[in-house]
């Protein structure tokens, strides 16, 4: 091979390696005056790599230093991080040989083979960008081989060797991966890291996840929020920002995302792989029941539209005239509401809302106990009722149990069979698709009757501590601007709410109207005389006069006739 240089006029003849030819090619560019342009292209091929120091800016310092001593000037740096989506990476690699086709680099320095691709696809589009000119050159640096147009035959199959053992190299760790993930699912955790509300503990190869206590109440709010209707995702978005939930960065979480945390069964102790919902290890973070209300929710063909002004009672109070919903509007400073009219309703009357709440107060106040002898006799009852719940949730467990391990007797024999080829693979997808749901509805049965067994007894002292603070407990939340634990509070105590000209009709839920009766009778004048049976005088205070009484209440002889023969014949 000869190099000619200009300004010499001297020929240069070589028998030198290609390395050195390559060299002796630069040193003969400089001389005429010519600076050559490339580019670099680095990629970190594992984040043990990026974390043990072999970072990306390491590598890019390595090839620059190497484009230095060849006399290439670097116009532009490309940079892959291997925990890069596979999109990303062969978006970067396409920007990359678009760039130097555009501004006519001749020339791509990498580190080895490996860093420029690891795919077969790659190498048609590398080779031919190489074979468009002669001045085109992809340096493998620490190879010590330039790839060029008259590049020797043994060097394009080397090249292609290791492109090849690329392939190879990645396609194995990728079954390692699936293999490792599949034996994780296996063992009940999930392969990945946990959303938001859960953490990782425990070394590599034996990690697990559990409920992160710090941000768990957050979690749990937001499912407990959408679960009421009262809230849209965007909207939801919002008020759990202002809560001081955020994303493992510390930024406002998207709608998206807070739609996908919405969505993941793992927060009832389900694992989504692969469109398939597997049983895990970890705890549920939420009830099943209060999961399956917000799917229903997202199901909806209508969601909470937004408002400029928020109204207490949006949503909460019919007309009583056509039973539709009171309407909300701000006007001069005032919150009124009135009937829209949409049937035909006679209702006229425009009402504030401070009126409306007042009343609703009062109803809160009337569900207050004022003997506080009741108050130890309602408690109580709820005690000896208690004991009785026990027994039935005992015995329905026992029977719950029992299904449940005939269910798992069943599905252990349709694995086996399954081995055994008796049945056909979609037979057996199926039926184990069955079981397994009735397995799970099965074990939430179980969970419930469980935890009610001691929960009865808490809901009823729950329902009455509440009844006898309703009016504080809403006092309270307004004074503090909580109008979403108001609105709770109210769908919670009623269950309907009548607006009648100006009037309001309630109507308690089920539990609070059975209280509310009773707290009729015991506020009522009737409750002095319990006092006195409270107290074991049972017999009347004076002697009852009976000479008053006639017919059937006296005696038929009352004395006997004096000196007469009680049988006197005629």
């Amino acid at each position: 091979m000869q190099i000619t240089g200009k300004n010499q006029g001297k020929k240069y003849q070589s028998n030198l390696p290609l390395l050195d030819i390559a060299k002796q090619f630069v040193y003969v560019v400089l001389l005429n005056g010519i600076i050559m342009k490339t580019v670099i292209f680095c990629r970190v091929s594992s984040k043990e790599q990026e974390e043990t120091g072999y970072s990306l800016p390491a590598q890019e310092k390595f090839l620059r230093e190497y484009a230095d001593k060849q006399g290439l000037e670097v116009a532009k740096v490309f940079a892959i991080s291997e925990s890069a989506a596979g999109k990303v990476q062969r978006k970067t690699f396409n920007e990359m040989i678009e760039y130097v086709r555009k501004k006519n680099i001749c020339s791509i320095v990498v580190e080895t083979t490996d860093r420029l691709t690891r795919n077969f696809s790659d190498v048609p589009i590398i080779d031919a960008w190489i074979m468009e000119s002669e001045e085109h050159q992809v340096h493998l640096a620490k190879e010590g081989c330039v790839l060029h147009n008259a590049s020797r035959s043994h060097e394009w199959f080397m090249w292609r060797v290791k492109v090849a053992t690329a392939e190879y190299y990645v396609r194995l760790l990728s079954e390692n991966v699936k293999k490792g993930q599949k034996e994780k699912l296996a063992q009940g955790w999930i392969p990945t890291k946990p959303p938001i509300g859960y953490k990782t503990v425990g070394e590599t190869g034996h990690k697990i996840h559990i409920i992160d206590e710090r941000v768990a109440p957050l979690v749990r709010k937001m499912f407990e929020l959408y679960a009421t209707g009262g809230h849209s995702v965007k909207t939801l978005a919002k008020k759990m920002y202002d809560e001081g939930l955020r994303s493992l960065k510390g930024n406002k979480l998207t709608n998206s995302r807070i739609h996908s945390l919405l969505r993941d069964p793992f927060y009832i102790g389900k694992i989504r792989w692969n469109g398939e919902i597997k049983d895990g290890k970890h705890e549920p973070l939420i009830s099943k029941e209060l999961f399956d209300k917000v799917q229903a929710m997202l199901d909806r063909k209508n969601t909470p539209k937004y408002r400029k002004h928020s109204y207490l009672f949006q949503g909460l109070i019919r007309c009583a005239g056509c039973n539709g919903l009171i309407t909300w509007e701000f006007h001069k400073g005032h919150r009124y509401g009135h009937c829209n009219h949409y049937h035909n309703c006679t209702k006229t009357k425009w009402v504030k809302e401070p009126e409306v709440e007042e009343q609703l107060i009062t109803a809160f106040d009337n569900l207050k106990i004022k003997n506080s002898r009741i108050v130890e006799w309602l408690k109580k009852a709820l005690k000896e009722s208690h004991q009785d719940e026990i027994a039935y949730h005992n015995t329905t467990v026992g029977e719950l149990q029992a299904r449940y391990e005939a269910i798992q007797k069943r599905m252990d024999k349709l694995y086996d069979d399954k081995l055994d080829e008796k049945i056909t693979p979609d037979f057996y997808n199926r039926k184990f698709k069955q079981y397994s749901e009735e397995k799970d509805e099965i074990a939430e049965s179980i969970k419930r009757h469980s935890t009610a067994s001691t929960g009865y007894l808490n809901l009823g002292i729950n329902l009455y501590e509440l009844s006898q603070r309703a009016k504080e407990i809403y006092l309270k939340a307004k004074e503090k601007g909580m109008m979403d634990e108001q609105k709770s509070l109210i769908r919670l105590v009623f269950a309907n709410l009548i607006l009648d000209e100006g009037k309001l009709s309630l109507e308690y839920s089920k539990a609070f109207k059975i209280l509310s009766e009773a707290v009729d009778e015991t506020n009522s004048s009737k409750v002095a005389k319990i006092d006195k049976f409270e107290n074991g005088k049972f017999e009347p205070s004076e002697k009852s006069d009976v000479t008053g009484q006639k017919g059937s209440l006296l005696p038929p002889r009352p004395i006997w006739l004096r000196d007469l023969d009680s049988n006197q014949e005629p």
